[in-house]
């Protein structure tokens, strides 16, 4: 047989070629379909997908910030997620190293994903069944921000799928600074702002290099590596494993160069300790103050914004005021634990503006077997004792009444009223006789304060009370002449409040906690506003009240001269109820104005021997002012021109009487004394026999002119018990008992 040479050459070359279209078309269909799967399954995943702009759409909840007036936060308050925004120029370097060698070393050079990241996720889900790893940060921020945690291929894929359109959509510092205002750090805390101050109390770019790594490691598993958690020493352990990382395995920069952290500054940042903020308070301060001023916003603003809103709020606090305030409460309260006083209470008031600088609600916030929490200053409804009595004053000086005015101190008898037949009694249950109202005040007697308040009328009082702020006096049936005893409940910071009016001189100015409110875009909602507040009391009748409480010599009778509650240019007035349950101190200049409480939050009495302006909230409150006094300037009570000083006969407190002592007494011009006193009266006496004089010892010269006191109070419907306890008392003092019988000389 012949064979054809050209054929035989020839014939492989067909099949070849078929077999390699063959293959080349199996291949295209591979990848055809291998595309159109992937295609579909894009599509699928696809549909339902969010938005990736929702990332900068979506409405997300963010804490409310509540600082001092200095600009020092002092609470977050959040719902369930605290969240504060950080823009990027605010994050320092090591934070954003720390976090891509420890999350992302890759971050600027990748779309998206990471290959090889991709393919170890796909190892553990075969191999161990595990969903887990391969995460880029741009996969993690869509994990957070709009997708679930579930582990499982599908949630995976959307994750990827969502990554890659973010890529496009945004640059890479747009979605690291969102990342980083998305991770979870443990707690409530999600974003680097809310981290920032939930573990160091301060913000993310005062960070160092030291809390930036510690803070890096945390979003892989925040429980674990958490200092509040079982095991507080898995967080520096985590935190030397991030600056070994930064170290050994550096990170990408957004020019696409590869840093490294040098090795002494890991080694530096290692030693240095982590002072975290003590667990269980995580940075909150002056917290009556803070949940005080998050009540007033729910109450203005409603509780969803206040809790998911982002406000910003500065109030008028002063920190490194309330800081100290705290600790002397604390520290005297302690001290009178021999006195069965078991809390206090203080708050601290800019008069001049109205403004709170300090409130300390209790003893110890945190004490909460103890009640700790519940704020005595705002929500405490205690009887005020004598601390009260100013407002019967000054609602006298009003009328017509003025210091040198003359009340009898003795034993008393109110028919009617609440009580029944009420017989009020002094403090220390002794009388004292004729007494100014400058030294009953000042002496804070009893007796002379429920006349007094008889003769001004309950209503006429509680309006003053409501004129300064008061607003719990609103039962006058109720209380009775006991009010101006301390009667009737009042807050502590209404009192006290009450009080910032005589300090300017009757002018009230609202007592606030704030100084302004934003919202999360940095719109002002309110501000404080400087106002010339509203005058409810006169000039001269806020001035001679001040001169009373500032005046040693007018409460010495009963406190003695230099007591604690003597202070250049400051005036005070305390209060005890009868029962030793509560036991106040209050007192201003012209700078600030500070009340006290101490008592039980279970209303058990304190000690008998509890001495008001000696213990109890005395010592609290003398060294409240002084430190107080350091750095806020106070200056003579300014007397106003309508004020005119006179002399006075040093007993009736109208124009010196010849042969009796005089003294020097400040008045409201037009209401300073025009006439000598009544009870002054002249009896012709029997030289013989100390009688009446008959006309026979005048005719034989043994009469003579001498002067006696009648007392009496400017209200005589008291005139029986006063005779007669100056019969029972002064018996020995002839002057005030004339003869009544007639000589038979």
């Amino acid at each position: 047989m012949k064979f054809n040479r050209h054929n035989l050459n020839r014939s492989p070359k067909p099949r070849l070629v078929f077999v390699l279209t063959t293959v080349a078309t199996v291949f295209l269909i591979f990848l055809v379909s291998v595309s159109v799967l992937t295609l579909g399954v894009f599509a699928y995943y696809s549909r339902d997908l969010p938005s990736p702009n929702k990332l900068v759409s979506r409405e997300v909840e963010l804490s409310t910030k509540i600082y001092d007036r200095n600009g020092g936060l002092l609470f977050d308050v959040y719902r369930n997620v605290d969240r504060t925004l950080v823009k990027m120029s605010d994050m320092p370097d090591d934070l954003i190293n720390a976090t891509l060698a420890t999350e992302d070393a890759e971050f600027f050079l990748h779309g998206g994903f990471d290959v090889l990241g991709i393919l170890r996720a796909f190892k553990n889900i075969v191999l161990f069944r595990n969903v887990q790893g391969g995460s880029t940060i741009t996969q993690q921020l869509v994990k957070n921000a709009l997708l679930t945690n579930q582990r499982s291929l599908s949630r995976k894929l959307k994750e990827l799928v969502l990554a890659l359109q973010i890529e496009k959509k945004f640059s890479k510092q747009e979605i690291l600074q969102i990342y980083l205002n998305e991770v979870p750090y443990g707690g409530p805390a999600w974003g680097i702002g809310a981290a920032s101050q939930y573990y160091f109390g301060k913000n993310a770019k005062d960070l160092t290099l030291a809390e930036a790594a510690f803070l890096s490691g945390l979003p892989q598993s925040p429980s674990v590596y958490s200092p509040y958690g079982s095991k507080p020493e898995n967080a520096k352990a985590r935190q030397s494993y991030v600056l070994y990382l930064m170290s050994t395995k550096g990170w990408v920069n957004q020019y696409g160069v590869r840093e490294y952290l040098s090795k002494s500054e890991a080694e530096k940042a290692k030693l240095e300790p982590l002072n975290f903020v003590k667990p269980g308070t995580h940075g909150i301060k002056a917290p009556h103050l803070v949940m005080y001023v998050k009540r007033l916003l729910e109450q203005k603003y409603g509780t969803n914004l206040v809790e998911a809103g982002g406000l910003q709020v500065t109030t008028t606090l002063d920190l490194e005021l309330q800081e100290k305030m705290e600790k002397i409460v604390a520290e005297e309260v302690d001290k009178a634990k021999a006195l069965k006083v078991g809390n206090g209470a203080l708050v601290a008031i800019d008069p001049t503006t109205g403004q709170i600088l300090a409130m300390v609600g209790s003893k110890d916030y945190f004490d909460i077997e103890n009640d700790g929490n519940f704020n005595v200053v705002t929500d405490g409804l205690r009887q005020p004792g004598s601390s009260i009595k100013p407002l019967t004053y000054v609602t006298a000086f009003e009328r017509g009444y003025t210091a040198s005015t003359m009340f009898v101190d003795a034993p008393v008898t109110f028919p009617g009223g609440p009580e029944g037949e009420y017989k009020p009694v002094n403090y220390d249950g002794k009388y004292r006789g004729p007494l100014s109202l400058r030294t009953a005040l000042g002496s804070s007697i009893n007796i002379v304060a429920v006349k007094l308040l008889k003769i001004v009328g309950i209503d006429n009082v509680i309006t003053t009370a409501e004129k300064l702020g008061i607003t719990t006096l609103n039962d006058p049936r109720r209380y009775g002449l006991s009010l101006t005893l301390g009667g009737g409940e009042v807050t502590l910071l209404e009192l006290t409040g009450a009080y910032t009016a005589f300090a300017t001189g009757g002018i009230k100015k609202e007592v606030t906690p704030i100084l302004e409110v934003k919202d999360s875009l940095g719109r002002t909602l309110e501000a404080y506003r400087e106002s010339d507040g509203v005058r409810v009391i006169n000039e001269g009748s806020a001035y001679i009240l001040n001169s009373i409480l500032s005046d040693d010599g007018a409460r010495s009778l009963v406190f003695g001269s230099g007591s604690l509650l003597s202070i250049p240019n400051v005036a005070v007035k305390t209060g005890t109820t009868d029962d030793k349950k509560d036991n106040w101190t209050i007192g201003y200049s012209t700078s600030v104005t500070i009340g006290v409480w101490v008592g039980n939050n279970d209303n058990t009495p304190m000690d008998p021997k509890l001495a008001s302006g000696i213990t109890g909230a005395a010592p609290i409150w003398r060294r409240a002012v002084l430190e107080a006094l350091k750095t806020r300037k106070t200056e003579i009570f300014r007397r106003p021109e309508s004020i005119v000083e006179v002399p006075v006969d040093s007993v009736s407190g109208m124009l010196p009487a010849e042969g009796f002592p005089a003294r020097l007494e400040i008045f409201v011009q037009g209401t300073e004394p025009r006439t000598p006193s009544d009870i002054y009266t002249t009896v012709k006496v029997c030289r013989i026999d100390g009688k009446i004089a008959s006309q026979g010892c005048i005719d034989q010269g043994q009469a003579e002119d001498k002067k006696f006191i009648k007392l009496h109070d400017p209200n005589y419907e008291w005139q029986d018990m006063i005779d007669k306890w100056v019969e029972e008392n002064l018996k020995d003092k002839g002057e005030y008992n004339p003869p009544k019988e007639q000589s038979t000389i």
